[in-house]
């Protein structure tokens, strides 16, 4: 197990790129986002899975960052295989700069020993850009006196857009209780401009891990509560890097079903740039479960100079389980132990 996690970890980091240009959108609940954070979570439950997110990041600016998702996924159970649809949708800043992703991903489920499974997972996916030069204003609109023309003798193709095609990679390995993941997103560092020239996307790494630490819920009982309500805490962190940038996510759930509390800090400790210190946010999480249906809402304290009068970050997220068909009772498929959240 130790010779895996560290191989897995050697390759994330010696892959790492030292450039970029840009920046993928995020979600604080990034394990409500499965799919999204990683194509090795393409079909790990035995059930037709769907779900949507919203995020609303600094509400109270005109630059703010606005992005929808939704997944559904399905496990093969035939062929010990996941399958997965995954649409993006991001619009950034005043001029509506939007990005639409409509992916397809498949990962395999491969058992290597009586405790530990790894699931390799890939995507290919389509993305439209678009952007409104329009609502923009620029320097010849200005006068000596500070008057804004209407008018500009720049021109731009607004209204056109752009499409390339992207390819991802991810793997998961896991047990009962703790699982490890690495994603590579923009494997072909596509070009996304919108102008003439060459804007590469460069690739994103991240990985994620996790350990579910099962609580006392009564005699006898330990994780379940006579009623099979799960009582945990689950310490996890989130750490991605794209050119130069990099953030890490740290914290804990709380298991008290159908209640489920988070925290965590958003940051790298230790870091900064120019002297200022590498800390984004506070993330603080509510979630209800009930049989196969989750929703949870987070909100993000931006501690960084932006301050909280940016408005912070709001996120909803909400996802559900059909039931299987009961003339054919789903084969035994190994549980990835992370929140649903």
């Amino acid at each position: 197990m130790r010779y895996l996690v560290g191989l897995l970890v050697l390759v994330l980091v010696g892959m790492i790129p030292s450039r970029t240009q840009a920046q993928d959108p995020q979600f604080s609940q990034f394990y409500a986002a499965p799919l999204y954070l990683n194509p090795g979570f393409a079909g790990t439950t035995p059930y037709i899975r769907a779900g949507a997110n919203f995020r609303s990041q600094w509400p109270s600016l005109d630059a703010q960052f606005t992005t929808y998702s939704f997944y559904a996924d399905y496990y093969l159970e035939d062929y010990n295989s996941g399958l997965g649809l995954l649409v993006t949708a991001d619009k950034e800043g005043l001029a509506n700069l939007t990005s639409t992703s409509v992916g397809l991903q498949y990962a395999y489920e491969l058992r290597l020993t009586d405790r530990i499974t790894f699931r390799p997972g890939f995507q290919v996916a389509y993305v439209l850009r678009d952007i409104n030069f329009d609502r923009l204003t620029f320097g010849d609109q200005f006068d000596e006196t500070g008057f804004i023309s209407p008018s500009t003798a720049e021109t731009f193709n607004t209204g056109e857009n752009v499409g390339f095609v992207d390819f991802s990679f991810g793997g998961l390995l896991f047990s009962k209780n703790f699982w490890l993941g690495i994603a590579t997103h923009h494997l072909n560092t596509p070009n996304q401009s919108l102008l003439d020239g060459n804007s590469e996307l460069p690739i994103k790494y991240s990985i994620h891990s996790g350990y579910r630490l099962p609580l006392p819920a009564g005699p006898g009982h330990k994780g379940f509560n006579r009623d099979g309500k799960e009582r945990s805490i689950t310490p996890n962190f989130q750490y991605k890097r794209q050119g130069e940038f990099d953030q890490l996510e740290i914290g804990t759930y709380l298991t008290l079903e159908p209640i489920v509390f988070g925290a965590w800090f958003r940051g790298v400790p230790g870091q900064n740039f120019e002297g200022i210190q590498d800390r984004e946010s506070i993330i603080l999480l509510v979630g209800l479960t009930a049989d196969n249906l989750n929703i949870g809402y987070s909100f993000d304290y931006t501690i960084s100079d932006l301050d909280i009068a940016s408005g912070g970050a709001h996120e909803i997220s909400i996802s559900y389980r059909f039931p299987p068909d009961p003339r054919r009772p789903p084969k035994s498929v190994r549980q990835i132990p992370c929140p649903k959240f």
